[in-house]
């Protein structure tokens, strides 16, 4: 069944990325998509990753990056659902009609014997839906004193930073900003979330 799974999945073209890339760095984030999986850490840097890898000379973007940790999520998830041994993962990879490279292959067979056998998952952890993780937040008030398209100038607003991580373990920054009645909502909305959930 995990054969016909991964077939459908176009790991050579995600893969694909990274395939000149250092082993150690791999290795790497193979280890803490791992730790996400463990719940050791709430999810993978991308941003900060993919920067290491773009100074050891990878031509590679931010999204690309995200997709190897998707892959490299389901891959250790799926391994880790079936107790896959190493050598099973890497047949289950050739099989596959997967051409990963031979280093990639070495890479995720050493790293899934070395802490696959620490990443189990349990019946009830199987049943939950994952979901996001706030990791951060940052807020500053602003006013604005120019604009090429704004002719009410001279107005208080609200700059928002958040640091998440998503189900998948990729951790992103979203800025937005809001005008005091909005962020005035936007309060009175987080006040009514902890009342709630302090009755849980």
């Amino acid at each position: 069944m995990i054969r016909s799974l991964l077939a459908n999945c176009d790991f050579d073209g995600t893969f694909d990325k990274i395939r000149s890339a250092p082993p150690d760095l791999f290795a790497e984030l193979c280890c803490q998509v791992i730790q996400h999986l463990q719940h050791h850490i709430p999810g993978v840097d991308v941003a900060q990753q993919c920067q290491r890898f773009q100074t050891a000379g990878l031509d590679i973007t931010v999204g690309d990056l995200g997709k190897v940790v998707h892959a490299l999520h389901y891959l250790f998830s799926l391994a880790a659902k079936h107790s896959l041994s190493a050598e099973e993962l890497s047949t289950v990879l050739v099989e596959a009609k997967s051409a990963l490279p031979k280093q990639t292959l070495q890479v995720l067979h050493s790293v899934w014997n070395e802490q696959g056998k620490s990443l189990s998952v349990s019946e009830e952890a199987r049943n939950i839906v994952a979901g996001g993780q706030l990791l951060d937040f940052q807020w500053k008030l602003g006013m604005a004193v120019s604009s090429d398209t704004c002719r009410s100038l001279n107005y208080p607003y609200v700059a928002v930073a958040l640091k998440v991580a998503d189900c998948s373990g990729q951790i992103s920054r979203q800025c937005f900003e809001m005008t005091i009645p909005q962020f005035q909502n936007f309060f009175k909305q987080f006040k009514e979330m902890a009342a709630v959930l302090e009755t849980v």
